[in-house]
C-alpha cells in the first residue's frame, strides 16, 4: 500500500501493484527481501523527525553495484522547518537516454504522490513532494516503494546515502553510508562496511542481487543450478558465478577452452596473459582453459563483485576465440570448433 500526495500536498492512500514474483520456489528469499525493504522504511521513518532543520538526506542507488553506468537514482529529503519536509526524485532530465523512466514508470510516480518536475517550488526537473512532519510514515513509504518498484533497487542494501547539516548520520538499515563512519541505534561509531556486517544479510542475497542486476533481471526470478552456481552467457563464452564457503569467496570464472592439448607454448601464452590482467588468472588443468575472478566473500563489497562481472564476461568473450584460433580445443557455445592447434598468431590479447 502506497500513499498518494496531490498537488495540494494532501496525503491519502492508493494501493499499488506487487512488486515481486508469486512463484512458490522464491517464497523464501521474497519474504527476506520484503523484510529488508520493511526494515528500511521504518528506519528512514523513525530518522526524519530526528533530523535538524536544514538537514540534507541524499539517497541513491549504487550505479557501480547495479550496473546502471553514469545512470543516478536519488532522492532528496530536507526539512523545511520542525512541521515540514520537502522531497524531490531524479527524472528524466537528469538521466542518461537509455535509463529514461517509460509512461508507466512516470505514472508510477505521480500515483505514489510525487507532484510532475517544476510543479513543487525548488524542484526544476526533479519530481517533488511537500508534506508535513506529522506524515513521516507516509514519506518514508513513498520514498521506500520508489526506489524498489519504480527505480528498480533490488534490495536496500544497494543504497548509500549521505546527510548534510547533521552530525549524527543515522543508520537506514542495510543502506550504505558514504561518509567514513555512521552511528548504529546503540550509539557505537562504526565504519560502514561493519554496518553492513553488522545487519547480517546472508552471503548468498548479496550475490544474488548482484547478479540479477548485472543481468537487468529480478533477483527473485534469477535462477541458479544444482551446484548453486548462477551463469551468465557472454557471447560465445559462459561465465559463473559460485560462492564458496571456506575461504569464503566469491568465484566468477569460466572454461575458456575444452578439449585442449596444452604445451609450452600454451603455457607460456597464459602466463603472460594473467601479468597483463588487472585481477584474476589463467591456467590450464585437465585439458580446459579457466578464467578466474576471485572476489572476498568477507566483508563482501557489491562493487567488487559488479567488477568482476563485468571484466569476466568481456574477456571470455574476446580470448575464447583468440585462443581457440591459436591452440585449437572447444568454446562452451562454439558448435564446429575442431580440436587441433592452428597457425599462431600474433599480437595483443588483452
Amino acid at each position: 500500500m502506497g500513499e498518494r500526495n496531490d498537488r495540494s500536498g494532501e496525503i491519502v492512500p492508493v494501493t499499488g501493484r506487487p512488486s515481486l514474483l508469486d512463484d512458490p520456489d522464491t517464497v523464501d528469499l521474497r519474504s527476506k527481501v520484503d523484510a529488508a525493504w520493511l526494515d528500511f522504511r521504518r528506519s528512514l521513518e523513525a530518522a526524519l523527525p530526528a533530523m535538524p532543520v536544514g538537514a540534507r538526506l541524499t539517497v541513491t542507488l549504487d550505479p557501480t553495484a547495479t550496473g546502471t553506468g553514469e545512470a543516478v537514482y536519488d532522492l532528496v529529503l530536507r526539512v523545511l522547518s520542525d512541521t515540514g519536509l520537502h522531497a524531490d526524485a531524479v527524472g528524466n532530465a537528469g538521466l542518461p537516454e537509455e535509463y529514461r523512466l517509460d509512461r508507466v514508470a512516470v505514472g508510477d510516480l505521480v500515483a505514489l504522490g510525487w507532484s510532475p518536475p517544476g510543479v513543487v517550488e525548488e524542484t526544476a526537473d526533479r519530481f517533488g513532494l511537500r508534506a508535513s512532519m506529522d506524515d513521516a510514515p507516509s514519506v518514508a513509504s513513498v520514498v521506500t516503494r520508489t526506489l524498489r518498484d519504480v527505480y528498480g533497487a533490488p534490495h536496500p542494501a544497494f543504497l548509500t546515502y549521505t546527510v548534510v547539516g547533521d552530525d549524527v548520520v543515522p543508520a537506514l538499515a542495510s543502506a550504505r553510508p558514504v561518509a567514513a563512519g555512521t552511528v548504529l541505534p546503540a550509539g557505537r561509531a562504526v565504519s560502514a562496511s561493519t554496518a553492513i556486517a553488522a545487519i547480517g544479510i546472508p552471503l548468498d542475497e548479496q550475490v544474488r542481487a548482484v547478479v540479477a542486476g548485472f543481468l537487468k533481471t529480478d533477483p527473485e526470478s534469477l535462477q541458479h543450478d544444482e551446484d548453486g552456481e548462477f551463469s551468465v552467457r557472454a557471447g560465445s563464452a559462459m561465465v559463473f558465478v559460485r560462492i564458496n564457503d571456506n575461504p569464503q569467496l566469491v568465484d566468477v570464472y569460466s572454461p575458456i577452452l575444452t578439449e585442449v592439448e596444452p604445451d609450452e607454448r600454451l603455457y607460456e601464452r597464459l602466463s603472460q596473459l594473467t601479468r597483463r590482467m588487472p585481477i584474476g588468472r589463467l591456467y590450464c588443468t585437465e585439458g580446459t582453459v579457466w578464467a578466474s575472478v576471485p572476489v572476498f566473500g568477507r566483508d563482501f563489497q557489491a562493487t567488487h563483485l559488479m567488477l568482476a562481472l563485468q571484466v569476466m564476461t568481456r574477456l571470455a568473450d574476446e580470448l575464447d576465440d583468440r585462443l581457440q584460433g591459436d591452440f585449437g580445443g572447444k568454446r562452451f557455445f562454439g558448435e564446429g570448433d575442431k580440436t587441433g592447434p592452428r597457425t599462431e598468431r600474433t599480437g595483443m590479447y588483452l
